[in-house]
């Protein structure tokens, strides 16, 4: 589909060029390990496992709803609508717009229910699952990349799509614990997951429609996601609460999506805590998600922690945001462009598909979808700030 030459060495950071070759290296890697003969849709790891099961689905799920499947569940799938999305973003260039409408939204769209009311994307592909779970972060991360298409090519039905996420959001809330997005229709917990990109959505449907709506219910949720789940000593934030209990794991997007969320906020109304509060979360995120690495060759430099590369892929949209409202915030710029130059190297599969550890030192034998196309959004998103 794409081309790819490396046009850049170990003595220098890549530059635009480079960083968009590499994407396309990528996208060409993943249509051709992960695509699923006679369809549009992709299998969830390379290779195939016929065993594989969906950890990160709703524990209390049926156990056939959680793996053996043939093709990816929607969380994965949908990177591809957020790379491809990222990608005509960075060089509006019309074979992305091609891949979208030829590959990436015939897929989504079989994830789309609208039997259920209101309608939404469910977890596996209707035809296959009618029942399967839905969940508000699915449809959070889907319903961004929406808007974000809007804003970039200013077709009304992409602000339709977005629009028709936001109101199966909507029915994501209400005052239990004061506020909030449940993570999923189960409606146990509710998550930083959920209602951090919540906010960020609806800060985005404000600037593409001027409703003052959308802006209230993005502070509102904001609010409440900083007053119940941040952790006040790092300004990091935990997990989920339910039952009135706090699950403080602290994962890099949950984090990330509250530093965009204030960045944005920042950038909309001019308050300057939001600048605050997105510089207070950058720094610690930067402390706690990257460690001091020394490789067998060349200066140490701050690695990203081993992990989910795709929550490191949602942080760096953050990083993002905020050096976008103030472009002095550039050490963690940086950082993640010598990550993304270091794995490159060291972190690729002889099928130039991505392992998870960013020191290259740990290669897992089954690569998984969402890991390839984060790598490929962080690609672009890199390519645009390296063009300026």
């Amino acid at each position: 589909m794409f081309s790819f030459f490396c046009a850049w060495t170990v003595s220098a950071l890549p530059d635009a060029r480079a960083y968009r070759e590499m994407a396309d290296a990528t996208i060409d890697s993943i249509y051709k390990y992960y695509s699923v003969d006679g369809t549009h849709l992709l299998s969830e790891n390379y290779p195939f496992d016929a065993n594989y099961v969906a950890g990160y689905l709703d524990q209390d799920a049926p156990a056939d709803e959680k793996g053996k499947k043939p093709f990816a569940f929607l969380w994965p799938y949908s990177g591809t609508l957020s790379m491809a999305t990222a990608m005509l973003a960075a060089t509006g260039d019309k074979k992305y717009k091609k891949l979208l409408e030829e590959k990436v939204l015939p897929g989504l769209e079989q994830y789309f229910d609208d039997r259920r009311k209101p309608a939404a994307y469910s977890s596996y592909i209707v035809a296959a699952e009618p029942d399967a779970g839905r969940f508000y972060d699915d449809n959070d991360w889907v319903g961004l990349d929406f808007i974000d298409l809007y804003a970039i090519t200013k077709n009304k039905k992409y602000l339709r799509k977005a629009e028709t996420v936001w109101r199966f959001i909507e029915d994501g809330t209400d005052n239990k614990f004061g506020g909030g997005v449940y993570w999923s229709e189960e409606k146990r917990s509710k998550n930083t997951c959920s209602s951090a990109p919540a906010a960020v959505f609806a800060m985005k449907l404000y600037q593409a429609t001027g409703n003052e709506k959308y802006l209230e219910a993005a502070k509102s949720i904001y609010g409440w996601t900083k007053a119940t789940l941040q952790d006040k000593e790092d300004y990091l934030y935990y997990d989920n609460i339910s039952r009135r209990r706090i699950d403080t794991r602290k994962f890099a997007y949950n984090s990330g999506q509250m530093m965009q969320a204030a960045a944005l906020l920042y950038k909309v109304t001019g308050e300057q805590s939001y600048l605050t509060d997105a510089k207070n979360i950058a720094r610690s995120a930067y402390d706690y998600f990257f460690r001091e690495f020394h490789p067998a060759e060349g200066e140490s430099f701050r690695v990203l922690r081993s992990g989910n590369t795709w929550f490191h892929c949602i942080m760096f949209r953050g990083f993002v945001e905020l050096y976008g409202v103030d472009t002095t915030e550039k050490t963690y710029i940086d950082a993640f462009a010598k990550n993304l130059s270091y794995i490159w190297e060291h972190g690729r599969s002889s099928e130039g598909l991505f392992s998870q550890d960013f020191s290259g030192r740990r290669r897992e034998g089954h690569k998984w979808l969402l890991t390839q196309t984060a790598m490929v959004e962080m690609f672009a998103r890199m390519s645009k700030i390296a063009e300026n």
